[in-house]
């Protein structure tokens, strides 16, 4: 561990008053919603929510885009997030010209990957959604993207991810540790998911974590790791393998880079970082930063890599990036155990189930 992760564990430990203060003002958050003193809205529609307790990466933009190829080629599905430091307010249809700027970074990732996809963002979701279904009332399943802990929303069906190194039931309130709502939330999920678990993670371990989140009655536990697939060239889409020989300049805002970083290092000769803020707006002179870090590099056989979410908001200097060897690092969510099957089941059961009682 280095200076600068020590020196900001024992600054955040300072700040536990108020995470103290933070914590009460969730329960009585909670507790006004608990006992309906403030009332959620709930739609006569299928609905899947998927969040978190905790700030930082937990993998829900994988898991979002899991759900899209699983669903969008039976039912008409749609995305709804709130957009995380776009340049717009209120209620955003994408569209052909809509850029990150317009709608954030993830929801313009699953813009472009997932095109026959309607993404909609909006603060406001209990707004955006009647707004979003009069656009496009072909739709079938809405898709709530980072919105457990928004709750004047109430989905049919909730989705918990925690991340399997930073565990909701070892965390602690905003700002000493990383949770936004009461670990006591993780009762209001159908499904919890243990995200970013390593290859060989064992069937001992799965029922360690399962012994200490005790899933309630009719609580589903799930577990998934990440797999990386080939590089591709930002412009031209080329792919590039990584070897033993290759050195990598890593360039990423993402809130966890810990599994990309020993991804790198397991893949190839070795690598250097510029890390940036998660969700970072990239500036031309930030290009030009990332251009001299790699012309420093001796080895032959080099590259800049990027995650998805860095290429949206890089791609705006398509001219620039052209001749530069910018790779995109695409990642997708698998399921540990063989449990893809079930989880599949009882996504599809929802939506099958909610359509009959309608």
């Amino acid at each position: 561990m280095n200076f600068s992760s020590v020196w900001l564990r024992s600054f955040r430990v300072l700040l536990f008053p108020f995470a103290l203060l933070y914590g009460i003002a969730i329960k009585i958050r909670n507790y006004l919603y608990d006992n309906e003193i403030i009332q959620s809205i709930e739609f006569n529609f299928p609905v899947i929510c998927i969040g978190n307790i905790s700030v930082g990466g937990t993998g829900k933009s994988p898991m979002v885009e899991y759900l899209l190829r699983l669903l969008m080629h039976r039912y008409k599905t749609a995305t709804l997030s709130r957009g995380y430091k776009r340049k717009t307010r209120g209620y955003v249809l994408a569209d052909n010209k809509t850029t990150a700027l317009d709608i954030g970074d993830e929801p313009m990732q699953f813009h472009i990957k997932f095109p026959e996809v309607a993404v909609a963002v909006g603060e406001e979701r209990a707004i955006a959604i009647p707004q979003l279904l009069f656009d496009r009332p072909e739709t079938d399943v809405i898709i709530l993207d980072d919105a457990l802990q928004h709750r004047a929303v109430k989905a049919g069906f909730n989705i918990l991810l925690t991340d399997c190194n930073n565990l909701f039931t070892r965390d602690m309130f905003l700002p000493t540790g990383d949770l936004r709502d009461s670990r006591s939330s993780y009762k209001r999920a159908d499904i919890i998911v243990v995200t970013k678990c390593t290859d060989n993670f064992s069937s001992a371990q799965k029922e360690e974590i399962r012994a200490e989140i005790k899933p309630t009655a009719g609580q589903q536990l799930f577990f998934t790791g990440i797999r990386y697939g080939a590089p591709y060239h930002i412009i031209s889409r080329g792919i590039k393998r990584m070897s033993k020989e290759t050195e990598v300049l890593l360039a990423c805002g993402i809130a966890n880079p810990g599994p990309l970083k020993q991804h790198i290092q397991e893949s190839c000769a070795s690598y250097d970082a510029i890390y940036y803020q998660d969700h970072y707006i990239f500036t031309i002179d930030d290009l030009k930063e990332i251009r001299q870090r790699f012309e420093k590099i001796a080895a032959q056989d080099k590259m800049i890599m990027i995650t998805e979410k860095d290429a949206v908001r890089l791609v705006k200097f398509a001219a620039a990036l052209k001749d530069m060897p910018v790779y995109v690092q695409p990642i997708e969510t698998y399921f540990l155990f063989n449990e893809s099957q079930r989880f599949n089941f009882l996504i599809e059961n929802f939506i099958k189930d909610f359509k009959i009682k309608s």
